[in-house]
């Protein structure tokens, strides 16, 4: 049988201790502290890959490498991981949306809600996430009463005012919302449905079957064109000029 000194085993403990120091810093480096802006942008992260109905706290926690009880000291249930997800989104939307104090209104609002679809299209169910969602703070606040005092001073009443913006805002979530629905990922170049099968099975109903071309390709334009609609509604129901 070998036999192992004591001063040998001294040192295999010294080393052990040794390693398991540098260890422990390796990981101390490499794990940075965990709150709730860091859950927000890897689920953020995450939702490209897996879409909302995959995006679990489990999913999250293994992504994050802690066990998902942790989670619940930043968000006491999903809902409250998803209204701070849509701050971030809206966060990073604000940054990347330039808005000008000589906007006219309608100029504003198509503004705002091009970059709102910009920034939802950035997610996978970014429409999903964002809608129904309350931000956790007050960066909304001078965007808000900027664009309120804006129409307001076009001659709209506050009330008036905020019914245009929700309004489009409305037109704005649904219309992505049906756009991921179609093309789950912005890059994606078709929709799901094959326009040109459509057109064969409605051969008794010519204009339909045209429509599937106008319904589901180019929704940029689809966008553009419902949301020039929706401020010119805007504009006649108010009678407000532009």
């Amino acid at each position: 049988m070998a036999h192992i000194s004591l001063t040998s085993l001294s040192a295999i403990e010294h080393e052990g201790a040794l390693n398991a120091v540098k260890l422990s810093s390796v990981s101390t480096e490499r794990r940075s502290p965990l709150d709730r802006a860091r859950v927000a942008d890897t689920a953020l992260r995450l939702l490209n890959e897996v879409g909302l109905d995959g995006l679990t706290l489990r999913a999250i926690a293994k992504e994050l490498d802690v066990k998902a009880p942790a989670l619940y000291w930043h968000f006491k249930d999903k809902q409250a991981l998803l209204d701070e997800m849509a701050t971030q989104m809206f966060r990073r939307m604000v940054a990347g949306t330039a808005l000008d104090p000589a906007d006219t209104w309608p100029e504003r609002l198509l503004k705002i809600n091009r970059g709102l679809r910009a920034a939802l299209l950035d997610y996978r169910d970014g429409a999903r996430v964002f809608s129904g969602s309350l931000f956790t703070g007050t960066d909304h606040a001078p965007a808000l009463e900027e664009n309120l005092r804006l129409l307001t001073a076009a001659g709209l009443t506050l009330a008036q005012a905020v019914d245009a913006g929700r309004t489009v805002h409305a037109y704005t979530i649904g219309f992505v919302t049906e756009e991921q629905g179609m093309r789950p990922l912005s890059g994606d170049q078709e929709a799901r449905t094959d326009i040109a099968d459509r057109a064969r099975r409605m051969p008794d109903h010519p204009l339909a079957a045209a429509a599937g071309e106008l319904l589901f390709h180019d929704y940029d334009r689809q966008f553009e064109e419902g949301l020039a609609v929706v401020i010119a509604g805007i504009g006649a129901r108010y009678g407000v000029a532009s």
